[in-house]
């Protein structure tokens, strides 16, 4: 008896209710990326360019998580960038966890140890250890 009363007590919304519908409303989503056809050279230049800048931790985080998220090791002069920053926004450990980035980045542990090399003196000058040189009791 409930239902019958609920039914009746609805049918004249729901004549009174009229789809709308738009046609050529919709705007079709491409997968086009602003960077799709982008060149190393110029990856490694737009991030270069955007650590040199960084003034927050934040923005350091979110430049970090957008580089390493492509299907490529960054640069060493990228690297190197991303460095300087963590210094200059006093965060060592964002430092360490960038050389944690690229070991999971790279093929093999010989790539791992020419990025070391590659960037030794920038690690010396700005004082920054290794994961394992830290835990390597």
């Amino acid at each position: 008896m409930n239902t019958r009363m609920i039914a009746r007590s609805l049918r004249p919304i729901a004549r009174t209710v009229t789809p709308v519908v738009r046609m050529g409303s919709v705007r079709a989503m491409s997968g086009s990326h602003a960077h799709e056809n982008e060149s190393f050279e110029s990856f490694s230049a737009r991030y270069e360019q955007f650590f040199g800048q960084v003034q927050d931790l934040f923005e350091l985080q979110r430049g970090l998580n957008n580089c390493f998220a492509y299907d490529l090791v960054p640069s060493p002069g990228v690297i190197e960038a991303a460095l300087r920053a963590a210094r200059r926004v006093n965060d060592y450990s964002t430092a360490v966890r960038i050389f944690e980035g690229i070991r999971e980045k790279v093929e093999n542990k010989g790539q791992y140890e020419a990025y070391l090399n590659e960037l030794k003196g920038v690690r010396e000058e700005l004082g920054i250890n290794t994961k394992e040189e830290l835990y390597s009791s």
